[in-house]
Order: structure tokens, then sequence, then C-alpha cells
């Protein structure tokens, strides 16, 4: 294996869930190289591509689908600070963790309609159609959430998403 190679295929192990124009960013290679080498790794079974949300991924083999969209979520600032929420305050309403965030509530149901899709979050109706929340499965959360760390440009579109949401309310939030 050359040194390229081997160097981004450790930079992958190390930021599972990684987007292609971060690994770019990060590297010292061209665009070019890492292209070459990412399809290397992946003919020999090194790495896994995935699509999530309109972004591809690449992850270390030992993640299954369910994993490696939970870490694609967590790569994003809103999704996360939603789950450490949960973590923290569950059971709780989505008015709570949207005041709390300071987020339209429709930042946080495109969120939480994703969280809930991939088993992250549960959500649940009460008999007068009230909605509580929780992690799903709370110990592979919080082990996967540990590994990761959103990137300065999804945080960026998060804040700049927060941003939009607050004027069309009316008001500049305070993130």
């Amino acid at each position: 294996m050359t040194d390229t190679k081997r160097q981004i295929r450790t930079h992958v192990y190390a930021n599972a869930g990684i987007h292609f124009n971060e690994l770019v960013r990060e590297s010292a290679f061209a665009p070019g190289q890492i292209q070459y080498h990412v399809r290397r790794l992946i003919a020999d079974d090194e790495l896994v591509r995935r699509e999530f949300y309109g972004r591809t991924h690449y992850y270390p083999p030992e993640y299954d689908e369910q994993e490696q969209a939970m870490l694609a979520l967590f790569r994003r600032e809103t999704a996360r600070e939603i789950v450490v929420y949960l973590i923290e305050h569950e059971p709780t309403g989505p008015s709570e963790i949207a005041d709390a965030l300071e987020i339209a509530r429709s930042t946080l149901e495109y969120h939480l309609d994703r969280l809930v899709e991939r088993d992250i979050v549960e959500k649940k109706y009460d008999e007068r159609n009230r909605v509580t929340l929780r992690l799903a499965n709370p110990g592979l959360t919080g082990e996967l959430l540990s590994t990761v760390e959103p990137t300065v440009p999804d945080r960026l579109l998060d804040r700049f998403t927060r941003l939009v949401d607050g004027l069309l309310d009316g008001g500049v939030e305070s993130r």
C-alpha cells in the first residue's frame, strides 16, 4: 500500500462518515489523488461509500448502514444538538427542544424527521396527541456521537438556516 493511500485510509478511519470535500480540505493531497485512492480503497473493501441526504460519506467497513446514517446525521450541528439535548433531558416535547436550542420549529422538525427515520429518536403520541421524544438506543447513540464532530461547513450551513428561520419569524436568533 502506498503512503498516500495509507494516509487517506487512516484519515477516513479516524473520521468515520467524512465527506469528500472535507477529506480534500483536511489533506495535503489533490482532489484527483484522493479520488483515485478512495476508489482503490473501496475496490479493496477497505472503505465504504454511502450517500446520505445529498452528500457522499466514507466509512471504515466495520460500520453497518444504520451506524453510517447516524454518523452522517451527527456531523450536522443542529441534529447533534437535538440528540445531546435528549440525552440530558429525555423524555421531552418538541417545543421544549426548539426553545432551548433557539431554533424554529420547522428546523427542529426537519432534523427530527431524519432522526426518527433512522431510529435514533422515538416520537410517541399520547391520548391527547401530544408528542414526547426520547432516544431509541441511548447506548449506541452516545457511543457514535462521541466519535464525530460537525465540520465548519456543516456548522455554517446549520447557522445560516437558523438565521433565515429567525428572519422569517420576524427576528434574528441569538445563535
